[in-house]
């Protein structure tokens, strides 16, 4: 299905991604995680620019939603393709509703985005076939992997990108000389393994940033990486320990659909 805000007002002015990341629409929590998620640095890697269409997977309660939105706004299309709202399960249930309510809160600055479906479980289109110039991704791949989706996730993907277009995914690292667990328990996991399931449908990899870092991730914790800030799992026992180490180490990875790439259809089984 698709989900288009009631449009207040609009204009045709350009914004700065550094203007939109400083924005008011971004709550004061959001902001302070910037020096861990570098959001104008993460974006500049993804070559994203005001008038792209662009597919943010799985968004959540709106992170970076609310720096795509108003980005992307005047001159750009935004899909969010989050969970199935028909979802039996009530996480997906919930979390759906709340993103959907938060659109609804600030009209101005999310009036123009797209809501789509992505439930592998499930798996509808996340945009128009062969639509988008970015589809983007945070810290989500090992979610697929515990139900075994990747595949099919990687490929729908690979099917709402233009040929020429980029996939960015940012993700919890581990450590490259362990070996992965295929359903990601700890939530950490391999470049290589990440490289491979995107290989795997057809994309080819364009390069990779250490700009989400973090030397101080040991990734071998109690809780896995949910131990860490923000989620702190462990709730007061260590906290100033997790604090002081900070969110995990993450790769940050470009990929591209080949430009004499084909659409490789609706058939979601492998």
């Amino acid at each position: 299905f698709l989900l288009n805000v009631t449009s207040v007002g609009a204009n045709n002015d350009s914004v700065s991604l550094q203007q939109v990341i400083s924005g008011k629409q971004r709550s004061s929590e959001h902001k302070a995680r910037d020096k861990y998620r570098h959001p104008q640095q993460t974006l500049e890697f993804f070559e994203v620019r005001e008038n792209m269409t662009v597919v943010e997977i799985w968004p959540g309660e709106g992170w970076y939603t609310e720096i795509l939105a108003p980005f992307l706004r005047n001159k750009g299309k935004l899909y969010t393709a989050h969970f199935s709202p028909d979802s039996k399960q009530s996480y997906y249930k919930k979390g759906v509703e709340n993103f959907v309510k938060k659109l609804h809160k600030q009209p101005r600055v999310f009036d123009k985005v797209d809501l789509t479906v992505l439930q592998p479980t499930d798996l509808m289109a996340i945009a128009p076939a062969e639509s988008a110039d970015r589809v983007l991704t945070f810290r989500n791949v090992h979610n697929w992997m515990k139900n075994d989706q990747a595949y099919l996730v990687f490929k729908a993907m690979y099917n709402a990108l233009k040929p020429g277009g980029i996939l960015g995914v940012v993700e919890h690292r581990n450590n490259s000389l362990k070996s992965q667990d295929v359903n990601a328990e700890s939530g950490y996991l391999s470049e290589d393994y990440v490289i491979a399931l995107a290989r795997n449908v057809g994309f080819e990899f364009l390069g990779k940033s250490e700009i989400n870092s973090n030397s101080k991730d040991t990734k071998d914790y109690p809780e896995g990486v949910w131990t860490l800030p923000p989620t702190l799992a462990l709730g007061d026992k260590s906290r100033n320990k997790y604090l002081e180490i900070g969110e995990s180490d993450r790769m940050t990875i470009k990929f591209i659909k080949p430009a004499n790439s084909l659409f490789i259809g609706n058939n979601l089984s492998h």
